[in-house]
């Protein structure tokens, strides 16, 4: 396996500007994951790592070697794409072994590696079957059972799971996440979908129209998103974002709509007047008939889960989402107090959308 060093890296298309200088150091047995909205760039990214795009300006190196002239084949890197792409005329052994074939690797060796790949991937049952008596589940194995049989440097997951329901994308995010842990493989794995980026990643690149926002551990991302995008991306249901001035009087309190005055847990580190933007997470949102100091709240809709309720309230002029695991908590048009506790609350300033503190 190997490192990737990607040194401000730049893509345009004449004059419509894709990616914006990107930084990035994937260690060696690392997984990251791309992650942000549709046209961000993150496909881009991946496609000129692997070769099918060039770059405009910048460095891509792979374990330490620059790799910017280099063709795909040269590059010693697996992809596995959101369509299967498996030859309908091949078995699954065949598909699997068709690239080992082609680079005229001696027979024993080819049968060692595809059998060890469909034992990882629970293949072996299939290996005689064609793509077409697979199910989309299976065939995505057979798929990744491709890649791995190669021993590349570096696996590339362009949403590979974009095409399955709900309930297989769950399966298979398992199958990734143990395939990766089994060997130990740097890889790279774009998606749009943020559970799967929390689940799989060791470290999550956040993206936005070019640009990378945030890079860390799932967590970091969750707990201390850096701006309002990554605070507003990460989490599900999303955070709960309100408009208003920060004031440095007693301890410091940002004052929302209507008067509304929420207390935080000490000085911000901003100017007294600042426009800020106050967030706090569904899940942290304290709901109940009677808190001491909360704030009046109408319930506008109820949505159970079976794990837990999601209410959705109108206060102070605001729609107000909060996550509780208490069934049966409040009913539509029932009047309620909700609270947000100053440990759990995030501040950005509205401007420049950056974290304050």
């Amino acid at each position: 396996m190997a490192s990737i060093d990607i040194t401000d890296v730049r893509k345009a298309y004449g004059n419509v500007k894709i990616l914006h200088g990107v930084d990035l150091t994937i260690k060696d047995g690392e997984f990251v994951v791309l992650v942000g909205p549709s046209g961000c760039g993150k496909s881009t990214l991946l496609r000129m790592i692997a070769g099918l795009e060039d770059i405009s300006s910048g460095e891509i190196k792979i374990g330490g070697k620059v790799v910017n002239n280099l063709d795909p084949k040269d590059r010693d890197i697996a992809m596995v794409f959101q369509s299967y792409a498996l030859y309908p005329h091949m078995t699954v052994a065949g598909n699997m072994s068709y690239s080992l074939r082609l680079r005229k690797i001696a027979q024993d060796k080819i049968a060692k590696a595809i059998s060890g790949a469909a034992e990882k991937l629970s293949l072996t049952p299939l290996m005689e079957r064609r793509p077409k008596a697979l199910s989309g589940g299976q065939r995505q194995r057979v798929a990744m059972g491709r890649a791995i049989v190669r021993q590349p440097k570096a696996f590339l997951f362009d949403e590979p799971l974009s095409n399955l329901d709900a309930r297989l994308r769950e399966h298979m995010r398992g199958e990734i996440k143990k395939m990766h842990q089994d060997l130990g493989a740097t890889s790279i794995y774009v998606t749009h979908d943020q559970i799967e980026a929390m689940t799989l990643a060791d470290r999550i690149v956040a993206m936005n129209a070019g640009i990378v926002q945030q890079v860390g551990s799932p967590l970091d991302l969750y707990d201390r998103p850096a701006n309002l995008f990554v605070a507003g991306f990460m989490g599900s249901p999303a955070m709960n974002m309100f408009e208003g001035v920060y004031r440095a009087a007693n301890g410091g309190s940002v004052e929302l709509a209507q008067g509304v005055v929420v207390p935080l847990a000490g000085p911000a580190p901003t100017a007294d007047g600042t426009k800020v933007t106050l967030g706090i997470r569904p899940e942290h949102v304290l709901v109940g008939k009677d808190l001491p100091g909360g704030i009046a709240a109408t319930i506008d809709l109820v949505e159970p889960t079976g794990f837990g309720t999601i209410l959705h309230a109108s206060a102070f002029g605001s729609d107000v989402k909060a996550f509780s695991l208490e069934r049966g908590l409040a009913e539509r048009g029932d009047t309620v107090h909700v609270q947000f506790p100053v440990e759990r609350i995030h501040l950005f300033d509205t401007a420049s959308g950056s974290r304050i503190g």
